[in-house]
């Protein structure tokens, strides 16, 4: 006898958008969400301070009689935080999941993010986002394998999945903001996404997913509750790729930002937690990396590898500097920032 199908949580899917340039990637994105296999309770497509993106928005998709799809205007300060807490706030279903508006969801994502939900100790779920670059894979994005699908030691800098995460089901630090969910209720315990962090238009600054996930492991373990945050490799999303972030001028701002953004996780919820999964990549990973290149005869690629460790060092040296990053706060469970205390200056 077959053992019934678990009941899966009722989902929220939010994707934030910012900009008409971006309209197809839009379209596809709520189209994939559609084609799912189970029916989301409700897709939010919210709309960052853009007045002709969302007229244009609520003309596509809000003339639906179900009201399946809502378009938000962002409530809050303007940038992808900003947004996702708007549809935090307006969001009905039992798991808020949240998916980038240049990325498509494969067959099968939304079944595989809610299912390790079962586990009520489980409070946050994300999965793969493979690259989908304009040509082929660039020099200065290298990786060990050859199939489509094979990851590689700086996808990250292209808000991908990087080698070095797990390749099956397993517990980790924090999920990558692309392609992930949260249970909602936990937003009421700890608050939303910090403001003071994440992107802005076309500024690369992030760690805002990192922040908040160290975040809900830390406030439940002062209440004596686990909070297990899991990678679930079979949910899988594809994450276009503009040709503007395969350049070196990019890899080395990502890369520095992505250090100043470090810096300010590690003054708001301490350095152990904030680098912890840092400290075991730049151990093993990146010099596996830079060895096989040069082994291979590929120093362009090899320098890339340095110059992003190099970049994003430089950053995190200068965010740690006095007053370098004195502006973040810090979300209260009500939704409303916090101030830090004294000695915790941090922000980007």
């Amino acid at each position: 006898m077959t053992s019934p199908a678990p009941v899966l949580p009722r989902a929220t899917v939010v994707i934030c958008v910012y900009t008409e340039k971006r309209w197809d990637d839009i379209v596809a994105a709520v189209g994939s969400v559609a084609a799912q296999d189970v029916r989301a309770a409700e897709v939010l497509v919210v709309v960052d301070h853009n007045p002709a993106l969302l007229e244009r928005a609520r003309a596509e998709f809000g003339a639906g009689s179900d009201g399946h799809v809502r378009v938000l205007a962002n409530a809050h300060r303007q940038g992808l935080s900003g947004a996702r807490n708007t549809a935090v706030a307006a969001a009905s279903g039992d798991v808020v999941v949240f998916l980038d508006d240049d990325a498509a969801a494969r067959p099968g994502w939304l079944r595989a993010l809610l299912t390790p939900y079962a586990d009520p100790d489980v409070v946050a779920v994300g999965g793969v986002a493979h690259p989908r670059f304009p040509d082929t894979r660039p020099g200065l994005l290298p990786t060990g394998g050859s199939s489509a699908d094979a990851t590689g030691e700086l996808d990250w800098v292209v808000g991908c999945t990087y080698t070095g995460q797990p390749t099956e089901r397993a517990e980790v630090r924090n999920l990558m903001g692309c392609n992930m969910s949260v249970r909602r209720e936990v937003f009421a315990r700890v608050g939303g996404f910090a403001e003071d962090l994440g992107r802005i238009g076309r500024n690369p600054l992030g760690c805002e997913e990192t922040e908040l996930c160290i975040r809900i492991r830390q406030t439940y373990r002062r209440m004596g509750r686990d909070a297990r945050v899991v990678f679930e490799p079979a949910a899988q999303v594809d994450h276009r790729v503009s040709g503007d972030r395969v350049r070196w001028a990019y890899l080395r701002r990502r890369s520095w930002s992505e250090g100043l953004s470090k810096a300010a996780v590690s003054r708001l919820v301490g350095s152990d937690d904030a680098l912890s999964t840092e400290r075991a990549y730049v151990a093993t990973v990146l010099p596996g990396a830079v060895a096989r290149e040069l082994r291979a005869g590929r120093p362009t690629s090899a320098l890339a590898i340095v110059t992003a460790l190099t970049a994003t060092a430089a950053g995190y040296l200068r965010g740690r500097l006095p007053g370098a990053t004195a502006a973040v706060r810090l979300p209260a469970a009500d939704g409303a920032p916090t101030a830090l205390a004294t000695n915790r200056t941090g922000g980007v």
